[in-house]
């Protein structure tokens, strides 16, 4: 009997795609780039207003892949062990058990994020950067795949913990649901209208097929003469007028590994000057600083990263 062949990695994505646009419907980009975000081994931040689909989409990634799912719901009460996990004793045994928390999961939802104090959102730093978590001086790994999503409404205020520099530098990416065109928004009317579309997904994608994919993205090909455009890149925006802060290195790093996940999702090998430009303001804007006068005249992050990518030359191969 003849071998089957391998499946081509873009197909694996383009189905775990098509499998979640039957729930969110009418955003292919957002949906793409989250599966970016994924074979980047990186983490997502949706921010949006309320009711647009961030807990759906996060949800319909997750029952598209065959691995656990956690859930962490923030609230200003909520404690550091109630994410991580915590030692309980055990009398059976005589000792302390470890008992892991919700993230110790392959996707993990932090819905609104800004709602837990800033001790708790620290939980989150270890994990995210390290994929490791130590508890009473006990670490413990994280199996992959590990990718945190989590939650933030931009616009309610009220009761709120915004997060610092440290912490939105770990996301990877950060996206924009937006409201869905007239044409999706009818479409969302027909399928919610009868049952939870959520309950109808199945897995499409095996735990080693995900890794397939990350490990086809890690040997892509970037040629010196983008790393180059990289790094001029960050030196532009750490010398930038408007900018108090800019590019750090894991900025740099998160860019090219998310345009080496793009260059691999479409077959190629080989990353070009259009995977940087296409992913840079979800890489970009949220990890940029304003200066004080920048942020009085109204410039937003997302301009500056427009002049940048204006300004600084790409590279012609020559």
């Amino acid at each position: 009997m003849a071998l089957r062949e391998p499946e081509p990695q873009s197909d694996v994505f383009a189905r775990v795609q098509a499998n979640i646009e039957r729930v969110i419907q009418g955003k292919a980009a957002v949906v793409r780039q989250l599966l970016l975000g994924l074979v980047a081994e990186g983490h997502v931040l949706l921010e949006d207003v309320p009711g647009v689909g961030k807990t759906s989409l996060a949800k319909a990634l997750a029952r598209s892949l065959d691995c656990t799912f956690g859930r962490v719901q923030f609230t200003p009460d909520l404690l550091p062990s109630d994410v991580v996990g915590v030692n309980v004793w055990s009398r059976a045994e005589g000792r302390f058990e470890f008992r892991p928390g919700p993230l110790f999961a392959g996707i993990v939802l932090g819905d609104e994020i800004n709602r837990a104090s800033p001790k708790t959102q620290s939980a989150l730093l270890e994990a995210m950067g390290e994929r490791q978590v130590t508890v009473d001086g006990v670490t413990y790994p994280m199996e992959p795949p590990f990718m945190v999503i989590a939650t933030q409404n931009p616009i309610e205020h009220e009761g709120t913990y915004p997060l610092p520099e440290s912490q939105l530098d770990r996301f990877l990416m950060r996206l924009s649901v937006g409201y869905p065109s007239r044409e999706a928004e009818a479409e969302v009317l027909e399928a919610h209208g009868g049952r939870e579309p959520l309950a109808d997904l199945v897995p499409v994608a095996g735990v080693d097929e995900i890794a397939g994919l990350a490990e086809a993205a890690r040997a892509v090909h970037v040629a010196p003469a983008l790393r180059t455009y990289l790094v001029d890149l960050a030196d532009a925006s750490r010398h930038h007028p408007q900018l108090a802060l800019g590019m750090s290195p894991r900025a740099t790093l998160g860019l090219q590994r998310v345009a080496r996940a793009r260059a691999a999702s479409t077959g190629r090998e080989f990353v070009v000057p259009d995977d940087l430009k296409a992913l840079a303001h979800p890489v970009l804007d949220h990890r940029l600083l304003l200066s004080p006068e920048a942020q009085l005249q109204g410039v937003r992050t997302a301009d500056v990263v427009d002049d940048l990518l204006h300004t600084v030359p790409l590279p012609t191969g020559r």
